[in-house]
């Protein structure tokens, strides 16, 4: 598989865990990826946690691209 312009997407429970998530699967550095926040987390009653999981879509860049 070419890793030239793969994406994915992941889902947690902030947006940061998810970019986390997301780099670490892919194996590579925050500065070789594009992050896009598809959605934010949102609380649930009385501000607990888990209303709804933060979305974010990671994509390799190519080489000297930003």
């Amino acid at each position: 598989m070419s890793k030239k312009n793969f994406s994915i997407e992941v889902e947690a429970g902030t947006v940061e865990e998810a970019v986390k998530k997301a780099l670490k699967e892919l194996k590579v550095s925050r500065d070789k990826a594009k992050i896009e926040v598809l959605s934010e987390e949102e609380k649930g009653l009385f501000g607990m946690p888990g209303a709804k999981l933060a979305k974010v879509r990671v994509t390799l860049l190519e080489a000297g691209k930003k």
